[in-house]
């Protein structure tokens, strides 16, 4: 005799397993669609922020095999599509230079750093000669007399995608350049013949202050004793995440700042616009500290690995 079920179960067994199957069958359906729905009309946490799924696998332009001095390919898009930047300069009446990014068709995304190249977004990196002295994340950014060494130099920045590939037209950069003449200065007040008292100086054209920081940042505990720092920020670096997620730090003028990161691998930890540094041995804490002397916006990053840890605000 056929049964319409397994011998031995019970009549409403099978009608239960089937009921089961179907509830598992509809609510993967259900999970499907709202995952694809989440990830084509609103950010989402399964890639970097403020990036849909669309869009970080999609693409912007074309990638070519030319790179730029740090190894960042170009990605070229069309001249009617693409953006553009004019770049001036002003002298600061206190000290060095503020500069202005006249961008177009471009908008700063500094939350997006890492994901999918998007049209018309990202960030740019700013070059003294050839040499890349900060990344920037919007239209104003100032520059100490101390991180230009005295004499004539070109300023350049350029404009890159947020997956760090340079934007480019005809296979040239996206840029705009200005002539510069530094004037030695080593921080603080430039008319005034020397710096603040406590100025630890910055070391010039890829200098590291008085090597202060470079000891601490070596032996993973700052020079002058834990108490001396008025605010401290723990960082860890693992890969490529950041933890905390990058964000603002806000500083008094003339507070100690010491930064104590642990980076998973050997690499260098910079402040921009200070032109401090300090060693990251891998598995080990390395400290910066030194005094927010000068107001502004300023960047930390790896020099190895180009990860921006923090942004420092100075009011």
């Amino acid at each position: 005799m056929h049964l319409p079920y397994e011998a031995g179960a019970r009549p409403g067994a099978r009608r239960s397993g089937r009921a089961r199957r179907t509830v598992r069958a509809l609510s993967a359906t259900l999970l499907l669609a709202a995952v694809a729905a989440g990830c084509s009309d609103r950010p989402t946490t399964h890639h970097k922020p403020g990036t849909g799924h669309q869009e970080a696998s999609g693409s912007a332009g074309k990638l070519l095999d030319k790179k730029d001095e740090a190894g960042h390919r170009y990605r070229q898009v069309g001249a009617a599509d693409a953006p553009s930047v004019d770049l001036s300069v002003r002298r600061d009446s206190v000290d060095g230079w503020n500069l202005q990014l006249s961008v177009r068709a471009f908008r700063f995304t500094p939350d997006s750093v890492g994901g999918g190249a998007l049209p018309g977004r990202g960030h740019a990196h700013l070059y003294l000669d050839d040499k890349k002295i900060a990344r920037v994340y919007g239209e104003w950014y100032h520059l100490p007399a101390a991180a230009v060494p005295k004499g004539a130099h070109e300023l350049t920045v350029r404009l890159y995608a947020d997956d760090h590939t340079l934007w480019a037209v005809d296979g040239k950069p996206v840029e705009s350049s200005v002539d510069l003449t530094g004037t030695g200065a080593k921080g603080g007040h430039e008319h005034e013949g020397g710096g603040h008292e406590g100025d630890e100086g910055g070391g010039g054209k890829g200098g590291s202050g008085d090597g202060e920081e470079r000891d601490g940042g070596s032996s993973g505990s700052g020079s002058d004793g834990e108490g001396s720092a008025d605010r401290t920020v723990t960082i860890t670096v693992d890969g490529t995440e950041v933890s905390p997620a990058p964000g603002r730090v806000e500083v008094k003028k003339g507070e100690r700042v010491r930064l104590s990161v642990t980076s998973d691998r050997a690499d260098t930890l910079h402040v921009h616009g200070y032109d401090k540094e300090a060693d990251l041995p891998a598995g080990r804490a390395g400290t910066l500290t030194f005094t927010a002397d000068r107001t502004g916006l300023f960047e930390v990053e790896t020099h190895v690995s180009g990860l921006l840890l923090t942004q420092l605000v100075v009011r």
